[in-house]
């Protein structure tokens, strides 16, 4: 379609005279375009001056289509053998000339119009960087390079930022680069004169592209973003520049690199430089602060500018001025380095764009993103209009009446008086949705009802290391009349308090998690009512507080997902980190956010005991299944691929039986598949039994090194053949061959529990045949009931009296209905893995009557509503006195009591009906209930 097809409206000729003139100087047009024409020659004399100089290309470029015009445009600026200056500057001024009558006449929309001058303005660049540097190895003076390397530009990249770098600029908008070069190009010894031989031709560049000739500028060319522009070349290395933002770089860089992308020279290098930068832009946890760093940032330009006064339309800022673009800009780039280091989805350059996604993510409100995206389209299209009147590099409104007369005209608008009530509405809006954003309140005084004895409490917080910077002081000061409130509407205020503090006084910094309290209030109370409930959940927060960036992330009060749907979420999370210490810490990072989880649903009552364990099992095995083969990998660099079959890891204990509490450990074993002279092949070959054993040593490490992140678990192994003496990792025959002859009662007990979680699937097959066969085959029945009886026994003289409140050790506690439990599954056909399971198998037997395995069972399920709360609310052993009033209030909850008289009666009274049962069921003869059974000597 034509230029003429398209015309959706005419701006009005603000100068008739002018405009007639246009219209006779294009009578042979159609009356369309010739009104198009006039309007823009009468409102804007730059506009006219390029339609008089260009005027045969602008008749041929109205026959073609909009994006054919724009491109012959544009090559006019490709022939470097010519005059490159004199081209590039043709090229631009029909660019400009046919985009400005696309904008006024609605053929084209904003963004449209603003990224044909972003890809003009980005061709330019690259043939002016090309052609220097072309140049300069014609003549031999880069170092290794030939003419092969000029489509790279010999490693020189243009990055382009700001406005040019979304894709966003204007008529008259300086174009902003930062020049960085790929040193590995270089042998070390030419570096030096490579680098300035490259600043000469970057010079050059901008002043190809910079100097206002008989012909005019091609963009003005600002290359002051780089790094410390007052002390370093106009060209940096790229390690240089990577060394700088890693430890000097601000927050307004990392703002400015949201839109930074190559737009010149070698584009490749470029990206990957970019990427190199990421974890500099987008901080791996949700980065409040940014908030204070921008409201600073305006503060300072507004102070520098004179900017800061009330909307009034003379002379007003449309780009700095109070609600203005750069207002827009701040908004949406601070909610995107806030969550855009955990959500890629959210790394975008264009604002409009950026502003879309964030409301798509739920940070923005949908209708706050859509006032703010029409509102900038508004501004940004006001922005042109002024500038396109004599090609100014300005952001004012006019000054007279005359020029509002003239800019209500460009904007297709008879009336100024309503285009100036619909500048103040957008402006106002714009101020009132943004100011409260940015704008912190300020500290009110603090009065509370707290003791003299809780103020001291409270006045002790100065002295933590979360408040040593007056920064972190000065947004919790705004924090603390909120917070003591809140502390005074808790059922239990001291003892919220005293928690509270001990969560504190383990922060090692306070900046980003009092910005995250002050943009999001809600998390002060779950704070609080963790603080108030669950002492035990308070230190892991304080030891942990970045696992608060996953409350605020959207679904954190969602459905479990599954072990099959957490997996897959750490493996994306693996996929972006860059190295094997770099994945063993985000896989910290991930779990710490999904094991609070676990922990305030079940705090809150979303969860029983019993979902609880099953989802920390999902969870341990989630990461097992992530882990290793990432440490199989990173072994095999060194020592080759696993000899033989692979390996496979095996859960024993409750991990096995899918019960894994808050604090538990790992029973893991590891089976391998491979000839005993077996050996790998890699750069340092081992032979299979070494392999293996050091591959399992690499893998418990992976789980339980202290790192940045600290540890995921600690990892028990042993109950592997032969324990602590045997080696960590099994063959697949040996572990077949000791469970047949040589495996004690207990370990046969142990195996009842046994699960693959992870590795060679085939190896974990074989095992669960192995498994089958040794808890199926016939066995000396009387005993291996006294096996048991006589491990009770020295289990409780090791033991000695426990605390009645003891759910794990002790007469018909967990441990001991688990025991018994395990010897009804070992006399058993069947073979199950969980304790209620193991009791139905005994029962179905006639080996445990009916009232005996409700005495179990009941008990069992208590004891495990016990320890698991408990192990939650108290890092030690529980003490009711200890642990305060809702902590103990969690308790009753969970095991369905109202008091500590009640709670220690019915812990007592279930632990002595299950001791009772489990004394009659072990005196009773097996061999009565299973007249069948044989009954072969085993040990």
């Amino acid at each position: 379609m034509s230029f003429a097809s398209r015309i959706t409206r005419t701006p009005i000729a603000f100068d008739p005279e002018m405009g007639q003139e246009m219209r006779d100087r294009f009578s042979d047009l159609a009356p369309e375009l010739r009104d198009v024409l006039a309007g823009t020659a009468g409102s804007a004399p730059y506009l006219k001056g390029l339609m008089e100089r260009e005027e045969d290309w602008l008749r041929a470029a109205l026959e073609m289509t909009p994006d054919d015009a724009v491109a012959d445009a544009m090559r006019t600026g490709e022939d470097i053998a010519s005059d490159l200056s004199s081209a590039l500057r043709r090229a631009k001024r029909r660019v400009a000339l046919y985009t400005a009558l696309a904008d006024l006449a609605g053929v084209w929309p904003l963004e449209r119009v603003t990224g044909a001058l972003t890809d003009f303005a980005g061709a330019a660049t690259d043939a002016a960087l090309k052609a220097e540097i072309g140049r300069e190895i014609a003549r031999g003076r880069l170092p290794g390079m030939t003419e092969a390397d000029l489509p790279t530009a010999a490693g020189a990249v243009a990055l382009a930022m700001g406005k040019m770098g979304a894709g966003e600029l204007n008529y008259s908008s300086d174009i902003d680069l930062i020049m960085v070069f790929d040193q590995d190009r270089y042998a070390p010894e030419d570096f030096d004169d490579a680098r300035a031989i490259l600043i000469r031709a970057v010079r050059r560049m901008a002043a190809t592209l910079s100097e206002n000739t008989a012909e005019g500028y091609v963009f003005r060319t600002d290359l002051r973003l780089r790094p410390d522009p007052s002390v370093t070349p106009v060209i940096l290395s790229m390690e240089a520049a990577e060394r700088y933002y890693e430890s000097l770089g601000r927050t307004w860089e990392r703002a400015a690199h949201i839109k930074a992308r190559p737009c010149a020279g070698d584009i490749d290098a470029g990206w990957q430089y970019l990427d190199h930068l990421r974890p500099f832009v987008w901080r791996k946890h949700l980065d409040f602060a940014a908030i204070q760093d921008a409201h600073d940032m305006r503060l300072r330009i507004r102070e520098h500018k004179g900017l800061g006064g009330p909307i009034t339309l003379p002379g007003h800022d449309m780009k700095l001025g109070r609600g203005g673009i750069r207002e827009i800009e701040f908004f949406t780039q601070t909610r995107q380095l806030i969550a855009g280091g955990r959500d890629p989805d959210l790394r975008l350059r264009g604002t409009v764009e950026g502003l879309a996604a964030l409301a798509a993510k739920g940070w923005v409100p949908e209708d706050v993103a859509r006032t703010l995206t029409d509102h900038y389209r508004f501004h940004r299209t006001v922005e042109h209009r002024v500038q396109m009147v004599r090609d100014a590099q300005t952001h004012q409104l006019p000054q007279s009446d005359e020029g509002f007369r003239r800019l209500a005209a460009m904007m297709g608008e008879g009336d100024p008086e309503a285009l100036k009530r619909q500048l103040v509405d957008a402006l106002s809006e714009v101020h009132e949705l943004t100011e409260g954003f940015f704008a912190p309140s300020p500290a009110k005084p603090v009065s509370t009802g707290l003791s003299e004895d809780e103020m001291s409490i409270v006045e002790g917080w100065k002295a933590y290391p979360a408040l040593r910077s007056s920064r972190a002081v000065e947004i919790f000061d705004r924090l603390k009349p909120s917070l003591l409130t809140r502390f005074e509407k808790a059922a239990r205020p001291r003892e919220a308090l005293l928690n509270f503090d001990k969560f504190l006084s383990r922060l090692p910094a306070g900046v980003q998690l009092f910005s995250l309290f002050e943009a999001n209030p809600s998390l002060v109370d779950l704070i609080v009512d963790i603080a108030a409930t669950a002492p035990a959940l308070s230190v892991y927060l304080g030891q942990n507080a970045d696992v608060l960036d996953a409350v605020i992330g959207g679904d954190f009060f969602s459905d479990w997902p599954g072990e099959a749907e957490l997996r897959e979420g750490l493996l994306d999370r693996l996929e972006v980190a860059a190295d094997y210490e770099m994945k063993l810490d985000a896989t910290r990072r991930w779990q710490k956010e999904w094991h609070f989880r676990i922990g305030v649903h079940h705090l809150r009552g979303l969860i029983s005991a019993d979902e609880a364990t099953g989802q920390y099992t999902d969870l341990a095995v989630a990461v097992i299944t992530a882990l290793w083969p990432l440490v199989v990998d990173e072994f095999a660099r060194k020592h080759g691929a696993p000899p033989g079959q692979g390996a496979a890891l095996i859960g024993m204990g409750s991990l096995g039986a899918r019960r894994i509490s808050a604090a538990s450990d790992l029973d893991l074993i590891v089976i391998y598949d491979a000839p005993g002279d077996a050996e790998s092949t890699g750069k340092r070959p081992l032979g299979a039994r070494a392999y293996y054993a050091r591959l399992t040593q690499a893998m418990v490490t992976a789980l339980t090194a202290p790192m940045p992140e600290g540890k995921l678990y600690e990892v028990d192994m042993r109950l592997r053949p032969s324990g602590r003496q045997g080696p960590v990792a099994t063959s697949l025959t040996s572990f077949a061959d000791y469970q047949r002859t040589e495996a004690w009662t207990w370990e046969h007990l142990a195996l009842t529990r046994a699960r693959a979680v992870a590795g060679e699937t085939p190896i974990g097959a074989e095992v669960e045949a192995i498994r089958d066969e040794i808890l199926t085959r016939p066995r000396d029945l009387a005993k291996t009931v006294q096996d048991v009886i006589d491990m009770r026994a020295r289990i409780a003289e090791a033991k000695g009296d426990q605390s009645p409140l003891e759910p794990k050790i002790g007469p018909g506690r967990l441990q001991d209905i688990e025991l018994t439990a395990q010897c009804a599954a070992l006399l058993s056909h069947v073979t199950p893995r969980q304790t209620l399971a193991q009791i139905e198998a005994g029962a179905s037997l006639g080996w445990i009557d009916s009232d005996e395995a409700q005495a179990l069972t009941a008990a069992h399920d208590l004891f495990l509503r016990l320890q698991t709360a408990s192990k939650l609310i108290t890092e030690g052993k529980l003490d009711l006195d200890a642990i305060g009033e809702g902590a103990r209030s969690f308790l009753y909850r969970e095991t369905g009591t109202d008091s500590a008289e009640a709670l220690v009666d019915r812990t007592t009274t279930c632990a002595t009906r299950a001791a009772v049962a489990i004394d009659a069921i072990l005196a009773r003869d097996p061999g009565a209930s299973m007249p069948n059974a044989k009954r072969p000597r085993a040990r």
